[in-house]
């Protein structure tokens, strides 16, 4: 998968270091990372307080929200198609607004709501959000209070290293994608059913997340096509098997079972909070296929194993 020649980013769209919100809310931040996740979960289950449990991650460390202030600003550098397609801050900058130009389309059309642009942040270490402060340990997240979504880029190894999932472009895009997904829920009222019912194989946790696989398979699906009106070309050259076989390679590698059975030995549905590998898959790849928002209704599936 490369970004068409002439596709260009959104200038200012992407910040970099610092917040993306700020402050302190009382919403859940979604779609973290394995360990961070199993926290919040935990939190949610015990009365926790959401808008702590992303200081907590850090195992207490006083500092582990603070921020190089240095760093603060909008993602740059990022000008052509070829650093796009070479350097990781630039295909998340790239990406995000090849999603902005999909979503901006197809979410009015297929909903009647009109999309809004989410925050996007790029940090290292840790950063301040409007769900608390966050380390590296939780992942990429959505946080529904500043309606940001967050990567520390660092992630993107990891998920290869320890997840085994393949190291292709549109591995790293997919993630990103999953990210904005939330942000569609936020916007079409869905994102709460996550905190209702968190945890277990047919949970509102398990159903938001795999609708969020859903949603970034929509995009690949109009990513090709979908043509920017300020460069009038489409982001996407037209994606092959392989792009795709990447796409599925990293919904596969964090799926609940995958995860449970590489930490504890065993698996166990009641502990799931985003679907086992075979649903994140399914999922992604009905939302591919279909192009449909109508299809990732994971809330009316009658078997999530077969969208």
């Amino acid at each position: 998968m490369t970004f068409r020649e002439g596709s260009r980013m959104e200038r200012g769209r992407v910040s970099v270091g610092g917040s993306g919100g700020g402050g302190r809310g009382g919403k859940l931040a979604i779609g973290g990372g394995a360990g961070g996740l199993i926290i919040i979960v935990i939190a949610l289950l015990f009365g926790g307080d959401p808008g702590s449990i992303l200081n907590q991650i850090s195992g207490g460390d006083s500092s582990a929200g603070q921020v190089d202030s240095g760093a603060s600003g909008t993602l740059e550098g990022c000008e052509t198609e070829a650093e796009a397609n070479s350097k990781i801050d630039c295909r998340i900058g790239f990406t995000v607004s090849s999603l902005d130009t999909v979503w901006e389309s197809q979410l009015q059309a297929q909903t009647g709501v009109a999309y809004v642009q989410p925050g996007v942040n790029l940090f290292s270490g840790a950063t301040n959000t409007g769900c608390g402060n966050a380390t590296s340990a939780v992942g990429p997240f959505y946080c529904p209070a500043d309606s940001t979504a967050y990567f520390d880029t660092s992630f993107f190894q990891v998920l290869v290293d320890q997840f085994g999932s393949s190291g292709g472009p549109l591995a790293q895009e997919y993630v990103v994608a999953h990210e904005i997904g939330h942000h569609l829920q936020n916007q079409l009222g869905d994102i709460g059913r996550a905190q209702a019912d968190p945890q277990g194989p047919e949970s509102g946790g398990v159903k938001v997340e795999l609708q969020a696989d859903c949603y970034a398979g929509i995009w690949a699906h109009y990513a090709a096509d979908t043509v920017d009106p300020d460069t009038g070309v489409p982001f996407l050259e037209p994606l092959t098997t392989t792009d795709i076989d990447d796409a599925l390679s990293a919904a596969s590698s964090v799926g609940d079972d995958r995860i449970q059975q590489a930490s504890t030995g065993s698996v166990n549905p009641e502990g799931w909070t985003h679907g086992s590998s075979a649903q994140r898959q399914a999922w992604f790849t009905a939302g591919y296929e279909s192009g449909q928002v109508a299809a990732c209704d994971t809330f009316a599936a009658r078997d999530l194993n077969n969208p």
